[in-house]
Formats: C-alpha cells, sequence, structure tokens
C-alpha cells in the first residue's frame, strides 16, 4: 500500500511542496507542507496512534513526519488542525513538544469545545481555546515562508472546520474527499448539511487548478491511497454533484447518506482529546491516564 506521496512545487514562488502521509489504521492523510525557497514547513492534521483495544498509544506516525523534516533540512513555523477530529487523536501537542512550533486550530473550536464539555459533563473543561496557541478567524492570513497563505471557514462537517489555502494548495480536511468518493458527512454534534454545501461551493470558486488535499481516504474499489485533485476535477465529477446540483439536492442526498453511517469508532474516545489540543487526561492517583465514554449520548448506533 502506497502510505507517502510528495507533490512538487515546482519553481513557482506560490506552489508548496506538499507531503502526503496516509495512516492506514485510520484512513487519514497527515501534511508536511514546505516552501522550497525557504525551507520554512507547516504541519497539518497529525495522528497520534492509539489502540482501543489495548488502551495504547504510539507516537509512530508522527516521528515519521519528523524524520522526514530532519531529512529534508525542514524548519516547522506552525502545527495546524483543522478542526476537532473524530476519527484520531490528535499530535499536535507531542509535536509542540519536539520542535517547539506554535499550535493552531480555527476560532470556533470554542463552539465545539463548549458543545463536548456538555455531552461529558466536564465543568471544568476552559472552553475559550486556550489549549492552542493561536486560533485563526474567516479570512486571516500568515506567512509560510514567502508563501501567502489564508483561512477559510468551513462548517458543516463540524461546527469548527477550517481549509488552510497555502499558495495554489487548499486543505479541505473532511469537507470533500477524492473525486470518485464524494463528500463529507454532516450528522457530528453542531454538524450541518446546509452549511457544508456552501463551504463546499466556496472551495469551489477557487481557481480551477488549485491542488486539493483531503483528510481522509477510504479507497472505493480497493485501489490505492489517494489525497491530491483540484477544484475542476472536483466539480466536475465528484458524484454528488457539486457543479450543477442545487443545495436541496445535495442535503437531501447527505441526509440519506449520513443515516446509513454508523460513528466513527473512535469518536468518543478522541473528541475528548482532540478538545484539549492533542493533550492526554491527565494521570490519576495511580498514575495512569483515562479515557471518559458517555453512554447513550449519540444517535447512530448501527445494530447488526
Amino acid at each position: 500500500m502506497n502510505t507517502f506521496a510528495l507533490s512538487r512545487g515546482g519553481a513557482h514562488r506560490d506552489r508548496p511542496d506538499v507531503a502526503g502521509f496516509f495512516d492506514p489504521r485510520t484512513f487519514s492523510i497527515q501534511y508536511v507542507v514546505s516552501d522550497p525557497a525557504t525551507r520554512r514547513c507547516v504541519i497539518i492534521d497529525p495522528v497520534l496512534d492509539f489502540d482501543e483495544k489495548a488502551g495504547a498509544t504510539a507516537t509512530l506516525q508522527a516521528d515519521a513526519l519528523l524524520e522526514y523534516i530532519e531529512r529534508e533540512g525542514l524548519v516547522v513555523d506552525w502545527i495546524l488542525d483543522t478542526h476537532p477530529h473524530a476519527d484520531h487523536f490528535s499530535a499536535a501537542r507531542y509535536l509542540h513538544d519536539r520542535t517547539g512550533a506554535p499550535t493552531a486550530i480555527g476560532r470556533p473550536v470554542t463552539q465545539v469545545q463548549a458543545l463536548w464539555k456538555a455531552i461529558y459533563n466536564w465543568p471544568k473543561l476552559q472552553d475559550d481555546g486556550s489549549q492552542w496557541d493561536h486560533l485563526f478567524g474567516e479570512g486571516d492570513t500568515f506567512k509560510l515562508g514567502e508563501i501567502d497563505c489564508r483561512v477559510m471557514h468551513s462548517p458543516g462537517h463540524t461546527l469548527a472546520s477550517i481549509t488552510y489555502v497555502i499558495g495554489d494548495a487548499a486543505f479541505v480536511h473532511d469537507t470533500l474527499f477524492q473525486p470518485d468518493f464524494g463528500t463529507a458527512r454532516a450528522d457530528f454534534p453542531g454538524g450541518s448539511a446546509h452549511q457544508l454545501w456552501h463551504s463546499i461551493q466556496a472551495i469551489l470558486a477557487l481557481p480551477d487548478n488549485t491542488r486539493l488535499f483531503t483528510g481522509h481516504d477510504y479507497m472505493p474499489g480497493d485501489r490505492e491511497p489517494q489525497w491530491e485533485s483540484t477544484v475542476r476535477e472536483q466539480r466536475e465529477t465528484n458524484p454528488h454533484r457539486l457543479g450543477e446540483g442545487s443545495e436541496a439536492e445535495f442535503v437531501a442526498l447527505r441526509h440519506k447518506r449520513d443515516r446509513e453511517l454508523p460513528m466513527p469508532k473512535l469518536i468518543l474516545h478522541a473528541l475528548q482529546v482532540n478538545i484539549l489540543g492533542g493533550r492526554l487526561p491527565e494521570p490519576e492517583s495511580n498514575g495512569r491516564r483515562y479515557l471518559k465514554i458517555p453512554l447513550d449520548a449519540l444517535d447512530g448506533a448501527a445494530w447488526e
């Protein structure tokens, strides 16, 4: 299985190099995005390994990113999450501790924290986003070396989903999948198919040749993992008819599809880590860490 691919930016000043790392356990793609001219980079959506059967954690995925960064002689400027993930733990805090680079996420993460604070009955949780070094708002800009970057608020999959546009590349998290698979679900707490439609349309308004990098790939037809497409490909070939369908048609399709999907197996494990910016629970008096799993908190059990 192909678990790594490098999309070269070439000689153009606004085209970053994008290294994608596929995690087969969670079907997630992590990114190291770098400016070829300055060797500065950002890490996007890193994975902290977790085996729910053994309750074991590891840093295999994150260490692979660090090895690549060291091998390529890169310097990390940011560690970025696109949203609080429901299907894997974030390694943002671990990578911050290893590199010293600041962590960031979208400002609406505070809404997600407040929502899950209630679900977990967690009165002591600080729901002000202070677990990250920086909170990005809609339209905020920053630099990756010499490359201009900006932030788009892309709610729908979650309240806090954002898209990072870095030169000619856009990191669209779970809003869009590959053109042969479709779009993200919108039935998580705080999700909205209507908002998802408008977020997708904003992404499709980017230039046709914009490189789009998704957050997951589920390999339909047992093909090899893929995670890069373009705005034009999504508009013209995505099976959810993003370029010609209506909002009402999309919402109906999304609702029907979401009713058939079970919840991700790690959603209740992962959110209590990811709304803390990738921090694991504090050890208790015996030195062990514990996760809290609320019972009957979510609809969507797939009974067989």
